[in-house]
């Protein structure tokens, strides 16, 4: 990164102003940057152990794919899905708080003894089945804005503040070698003007 700056002390003054802010911030980005970390690998196993639970209940209801057969599926639909925002690290993530289930009347007598357990059932199975969309949504946006922040600690950590100390440490030494050229001149002068009064 090449800075534009002049050799003077304004532009110094600016310059160290530019990277206080910077060192400033990156502690606070890189808190952020394993928050949002830790977030991510947590929606992460929260997701995968649902993945696990609803293939082994998957395989529970495959062994009584027969009775399932006789199920009628149109005695339960998902009404209304609640959902809740909850921020992390500064980030919105959507977190599911409710799901309500519309259940059609029955008879009971004349139906399988089992549905109750089969409604029961496709309630668990589908808000598990939702809830790990939700985790995967999470884990999607936690990881897009912790790609961006790490981005964001690697621009000030390797470029911008090192870019900014070099250019300071250039306005020093030049500044510091003028004031030395300054003085060996006054030196040079003085010294002729003590010699000319002599002679």
């Amino acid at each position: 990164m090449s800075l534009k700056f002049q050799y003077n002390k304004i532009s110094q003054l600016n310059l160290q102003k530019q990277l206080n802010i910077r060192q400033n911030a990156l502690p606070t980005l890189k808190n952020k940057e394993s928050a949002l970390r830790f977030e991510v690998k947590k929606a992460r196993d929260a997701a995968n152990a649902l993945d696990t639970e609803i293939s082994e209940r998957s395989q529970q209801i495959e062994e009584f794919f027969k009775l399932w057969v006789e199920f009628d599926p149109s005695l339960i639909q998902i009404e209304e899905v609640q959902i809740k925002t909850r921020k992390i690290a500064g980030v919105k993530t959507p977190e599911l708080e409710h799901i309500s289930y519309s259940i059609r009347e029955f008879d009971m007598f004349i139906a399988p003894s089992w549905w109750l357990d089969g409604i029961d059932t496709l309630k668990q199975m589908s808000r598990m089945q939702i809830e790990r969309e939700f985790m995967l949504r999470k884990m999607n946006l936690l990881e897009e804005v912790r790609k961006k922040t790490t981005q964001k600690v690697n621009l000030y950590e390797k470029v911008q503040i090192p870019a900014y100390e070099e250019a300071i440490l250039k306005i020093i030494r030049f500044l510091e070698d003028e004031e030395n050229l300054s003085k060996a001149a006054q030196k040079i002068l003085k010294d002729r003007i003590a010699r000319e009064a002599s002679a």
